[in-house]
């Protein structure tokens, strides 16, 4: 226990993009197979919470446990880093993948990253985007 915390400590040791890229991939295959993490977890004989943490990027997914959860969810483990830039790194990478990134793993940005590719494009997703911007800039207006 007491060497958990001091690994979780370790800077060197803390997760990266990759870390939260898999994590991501993870929530979003278990979502769209509707499995819940109290179900993925029982499969990979782990706490729901844990499964939280992987999806989260929180806490690394050991090789093992990523192959046994490849197989439950029937994709080769190939599919867990697809979409990932080789060339990343976390010194590197700009403020705005971080964002997107971030953004990604919250529930309603998955879901908005599954739903607005449906929208034919044009002048309706200009109109989306037009409309999320008047929404930030009254929060901002109020705010200020």
């Amino acid at each position: 226990m007491i060497r958990a915390l001091i690994v979780a400590e370790d800077p060197k040791r803390l997760p990266t993009s990759v870390d939260m890229h898999v994590g991501a991939r993870i929530r979003a295959l278990r979502k769209q197979l509707g499995i819940s993490q109290q179900h993925l977890a029982e499969q990979l004989g782990l706490t729901f919470q844990q499964v939280q943490k992987y999806e989260r990027g929180t806490n690394r997914v050991s090789a093992s446990k990523l192959y046994e959860t490849a197989g439950i969810l029937r994709v080769p483990v190939s599919y867990f880093f697809e979409g990932l830039d080789d060339r990343e790194t976390d010194t590197n990478a700009d403020t705005g993948e971080r964002e997107v990134r971030a953004f990604l793993r919250t529930d309603e940005g998955a879901e908005l990253a599954r739903t607005f590719p449906r929208l034919s494009p044009g002048d309706l997703r200009k109109r989306v985007l037009e409309l999320v911007r008047s929404i930030i800039d009254a929060e901002e207006s109020s705010a200020a």
